[in-house]
């Protein structure tokens, strides 16, 4: 069966399962289905080192009763083992603690209509293709310099996917969508050692990833650089971080002003509604309903209806990330983002990376962070790091082996400038950000 044909298949075992979890008494309920299909092809040294397909379908069915509540799931949809799974869920509600804050968000948060981000673009991709495709890529990548000698390979995947989800209020939700992407790791040596280093594309359009030689080519370009690499001296200097590494830190502000962490007092910007969190000059803005984007959606894990957010306006906090069930702890109103954010962006000046260098002046250029030094409480910072010394605003030789140290409240607020190079390749959509001086500890 072609894949899509399931969506209309699957959003009628929704009501089905709404239906008999009625008939067993629930007061509430809400089902959420995902179904998932796909390729993946990995070639190394030219040779194909492995081959998957994947076909996965389950669902998740919650009931409540009074406050309680029970979650059970089940990959299997046939009449018997729905009305098994929605009774165990029951049973388990039996076992658990009332909860005031439990149940359904409000009917009148749901959509109204399905809004089409033409997302679903599915690619007919079949495994002799995949791998050629994958080889190109890699020799590509090794041709770059006689100094590259070794690959841990280039992957092919592409995926297509369903999502459904309804509840008792009598909404039922779905979409499809389709993500593909190629992606490359290759080792160089010279006479000082090992280095490795990648590079990917992910879209939901097989025609807007960037070429097979393309991402060989950055991958093998990217570990000539890093070869040879120095220590970074110790001191306190401006911090650079590349655009995958700048959504990280962005990562950390969304994690700490999540609604779990606010409810469960674990968090470094406790009660900051009104505070400044970033440069005045700064605003962090979600937009879940882009066209063609991954991180897209028209409801979130609630079946609450998605809406543009501003989180951060100019440095001040406006809200906190919030689910219904952390609305509630925190007697609050659902920013529709159970299940994460979509698609947020970082407003705000920009320069090239060319002058963001030069801003920068001397000190680091990041371009990977190791470790897991950080506490989402305390907001202490302190991770392993490599990248390179950049001075008088160009970039000069690799450095790694440092550690770099500060506290997130004041990394966040002293962002300095961000550059122009912004990733799309994920939910948190950031460019390279420089930093003001932190301790770095290098060679003794």
């Amino acid at each position: 069966m072609e894949f899509i044909k399931q969506q209309a298949e699957l959003e009628q075992l929704v009501h089905d399962i709404l239906k008999e979890a009625r008939q067993q008494g629930a007061d509430q309920a809400e089902v959420s289905v995902s179904a998932e299909e796909g390729l993946g092809v990995s070639v190394r040294k030219g040779e194909l080192e492995t081959l998957e397909f994947n076909q996965d379908r389950g669902f998740g069915i919650t009931v409540q009763f009074g406050q309680r509540r029970g979650t059970a799931s089940t990959t299997d949809s046939s009449v018997g083992a729905i009305k098994e799974t929605v009774t165990a869920a029951k049973n388990i509600a039996r076992f658990t603690e009332d909860d005031p804050f439990c149940g359904l968000a409000d009917a009148d948060l749901m959509p109204q209509q399905p809004v089409e981000l033409d997302m679903y673009h599915p690619w007919l991709l079949d495994p002799e293709a995949a791998q050629q495709v994958a080889a190109e890529c890699e020799s590509a990548g090794l041709d770059v310099d006689a100094r590259i000698v070794n690959s841990d390979g280039a992957q092919i995947g592409t995926q297509q996917g369903i999502r459904v989800y309804g509840n008792s209020h009598g909404f039922v939700g779905s979409y499809a969508s389709t993500r593909h992407s190629l992606s490359c790791v290759l080792i160089g040596e010279d006479a000082n050692g090992m280095q490795r280093d990648y590079w990917y594309t992910v879209a939901r359009s097989a025609d807007e990833l960037e070429s097979a030689v393309h991402v060989g080519q950055k991958a093998g370009a990217r570990t000539v650089a890093r070869l040879a690499p120095k220590k970074a001296p110790t001191g306190t200097f401006p911090i650079m971080l590349a655009p995958q590494l700048a959504s990280g830190l962005i990562g950390h502000l969304l994690g700490a002003i999540s609604g779990g962490a606010q409810y469960r007092k674990a968090s470094f910007l406790l009660d900051s509604v009104g505070q400044q969190v970033l440069p005045t000059w700064l605003s962090l803005q979600e937009s879940p309903l882009l066209s063609r984007s991954l991180g897209g959606a028209y409801f979130d894990a609630d079946g609450v209806a998605t809406r543009p957010n501003r989180f951060v306006d100019a440095g001040v906090l406006n809200s906190y990330v919030l689910s219904a069930y952390s609305a509630r702890k925190l007697d609050l109103a659902t920013t529709a983002n159970a299940g994460g954010v979509h698609n947020l962006a970082l407003l705000g000046p920009s320069v090239s990376r060319e002058e963001l260098l030069k801003e920068l002046g001397t000190g680091l250029y990041i371009c990977e962070l190791m470790g897991q030094g950080v506490n989402g409480v305390t907001g202490d910072y302190s991770r392993g790091a490599a990248g390179f010394w950049v001075e008088d605003g160009e970039i000069g030789h690799p450095v790694d082996e440092f550690t770099i140290a500060g506290n997130l409240r004041d990394m966040l607020k002293n962002i300095v400038r961000m550059g122009d190079d912004v990733d799309m390749r994920g939910n948190v959509r950031a460019p390279s950000l420089l930093l003001a001086p932190m301790t770095v500890a290098g060679e003794s």
